[in-house]
């Protein structure tokens, strides 16, 4: 939609649409509105006006309705974390978790996380799933168990070998009891330090804490996996240092112990045609230490910090899923899912009344998944909340400044304010359009990152 030249090769309504809205008198607010979305793909819209008065001599001071608004709307980011829902507010999501990741490795003044962090033992660990199944894959120097060396596209990789022998009830079970089982390990894992500092777990809490930063991926095959920074801190959390017996190397032989530990279970009763299982851990464990700079190893705390980044914008849809709820299975069937999606879909839905308490069939889009794809524990570091309301101080700091207006102080000031919702998305031009904003929004924002690190490489060599 950059590109002129496809102009011509657009659909004549498109066209036209994008035509109208260009050409409407309020075309230069809509484009403004837009880009202060960062260019979202789905905008909320909402109506109402906001009112800041003197206490103390009643004038007004500021005064805004959306009935000045090009549709007599304003239009304000969606917010989807879902790289596949909305790319600019996906963008700034992962930008936000990179900077939540990278401040527990690294330190971050303004949110009091200091620099010493960087001193704590931490590794970034990976947890998979278990097998279900042989199914289509590239190993290392010899060919599929099919006979095929698969090249990195090909759409069989991940798919069952033989379907009618794979357990797809047992695949997407464990997807939804994969959060219960990351709460087992967190606690095994405290027992195993504790164990090998040679203290009780109360002892432990008294001298030490342990803090994580996780994210969920999706294998190909349709299984959850974890990718966790995991760092040992002082009994306040980050600002303190931990004991002098906390190492990376005792904390790696913890990680592993925890993970492969009996206890790190979670166990479904039979049901109807179902047998009892007992779900653990798969055998592919990754621990790597991270190291706070360059020294040939990939695992630093940037690359940490851009991994997790990475997938806490996407959800199943490297699978063959939808991004979203599935109504029903005559729903399914019209949908073009790939036959291994569509059995681990088909399972969900067919194991639902099974388990009415695991809620499957409602996340049977997720494959069975129920949890939230990036969570943090509570003194890893700071929050997304706080680096979204720093966001919106800067932002509301830069319209007081325009509009001349003095910093609100709650005591000499009366905020009053109405909004109501009033629909969402755009019409087929706007939407264009608004991707064309956002190309040139990222554009200009890694053209920026870019510069910034070739300036601080020249001042790292002067």
């Amino acid at each position: 939609m950059t590109d002129p030249a496809t102009l011509a090769d657009l659909d004549p309504g498109l066209l036209g649409d994008m035509l109208r809205v260009a050409g409407a008198p309020g075309y230069a607010r809509w484009e403004d509105q837009i880009r202060r979305t960062g260019g979202c793909s789905d905008p909320i819209h909402i109506t109402g006006w906001t009112l800041t008065k003197d206490k103390t001599t009643g004038a007004t001071l500021h005064h805004y309705s959306t009935g000045t608004e090009p549709g007599a709307r304003l239009r304000i980011a969606c917010g989807n974390r879902r790289a596949s829902r909305c790319p600019s507010c996906a963008w700034t999501y992962a930008g936000d978790t990179y900077h939540l990741i990278r401040a527990g490795l690294a330190g971050d003044d303004r949110r009091e996380i200091p620099a010493t962090v960087r001193e704590h033992p931490r590794v970034f660990a990976t947890l998979t799933a278990p097998s279900f199944g042989p199914v289509h894959n590239r190993p290392a120097g010899r060919p599929c168990r099919c006979g095929t060396h698969h090249q990195d596209d090909a759409p069989e990789l991940g798919t069952a070998l033989d379907p009618a022998t794979y357990d797809y009830a047992a695949a997407v079970l464990f997807n939804n009891m994969a959060g219960a089982l990351w709460d087992r390990f967190a606690k095994r894992l405290r027992r195993e330090i504790a164990a090998c500092a040679g203290l009780t777990q109360r002892q432990l809490k008294d001298i030490a804490r342990i803090s994580y930063g996780k994210v969920a991926e999706f294998q190909k095959r349709g299984a959850i996996h974890f990718h966790a920074v995991i760092r040992i801190d002082g009994p306040e959390g980050p600002d303190t240092p931990p004991p002098a017996w906390a190492t990376t190397e005792l904390l790696d032989r913890s990680v592993r112990a925890a993970a492969t530990h009996p206890y790190t279970s979670v166990s479904l009763p039979p049901a109807t045609d179902q047998p009892a299982r007992t779900f653990r851990w798969g055998t592919q464990l990754d621990v790597r230490p991270i190291t706070a700079f360059g020294d040939g190893s990939d695992i630093t705390e940037q690359a940490v910090a851009s991994y997790v980044a990475k997938y806490a914008t996407k959800a199943a849809e490297n699978t063959g899923t939808l991004d979203r709820r599935i109504g029903n299975r005559e729903a399914l069937a019209l949908l073009g899912v790939p036959d291994h999606t569509a059995r681990l879909i088909t399972a969900c839905l067919d194991l639902d009344p099974l388990y009415p308490d695991r809620r499957i069939a409602t996340w049977s889009h997720m494959l069975g998944f129920r949890g939230h794809f990036s969570t943090k524990s509570r003194q890893y570091s700071t929050t997304l909340g706080a680096l979204r309301q720093t966001r919106a101080d800067y932002r509301a700091a830069q319209e007081r400044e325009a509009r001349g207006l003095p910093t609100t102080d709650p005591d000499t000031t009366l905020v009053l304010a109405s909004w109501q919702y009033a629909g969402h998305g755009h019409t087929p031009g706007e939407s264009a359009l608004a991707a064309t904003i956002a190309h040139a929004i990222h554009l200009n924002r890694q053209t920026a990152r870019e510069a910034l690190h070739d300036q601080l490489a020249l001042e790292g060599t002067a």
